[in-house]
């Protein structure tokens, strides 16, 4: 009986935290149905794990700057890719189509096809 307990409440914590994981991994605070383009300057990358990010400068309608903070996959998948810490770098000026977040705030989900520098070379050539 005691085995079975062990068993099941086991199990219990594995499903546990397979939901809190999978609810971590989820995109669905972006708006995936509604992309927008962006263009800017990059402030700040950051190759960390689970999520890569890039902090973006970008010029507003107004004239104002903003940064937006774009988060992005593994780096074990970009390092697949060709990436690495260094790929991008504090100046670059890149275009890049973003799933915005659904709250309206300046921030965004980016992926490596969608992303390329103002002047349309790929970030990365293999």
């Amino acid at each position: 009986m005691r085995r079975q307990l062990a068993a099941l409440l086991l199990t219990g914590a594995f499903v546990a935290a397979g939901g809190a994981a999978m609810a971590h991994h989820s995109f669905a605070m972006f708006d995936q149905e509604n992309p927008i383009d962006l263009v800017g300057t990059v402030t700040e990358f950051k190759f960390t794990s689970p999520h890569t990010f890039i902090l973006l400068q970008v010029k507003e309608a107004d004239g104002t700057n903003v940064i937006w903070n774009l988060e992005g996959g593994a780096p074990s998948g970009l390092i697949r890719d060709g990436w690495t810490g260094k790929t991008l770098k504090p100046g670059d000026e890149l275009a890049v189509k973003v799933d915005p977040l659904r709250s309206g705030a300046p921030g965004g989900a980016w992926n490596a096809a969608k992303l390329k520098f103002k002047d349309s070379k790929p970030i990365v050539t293999h």
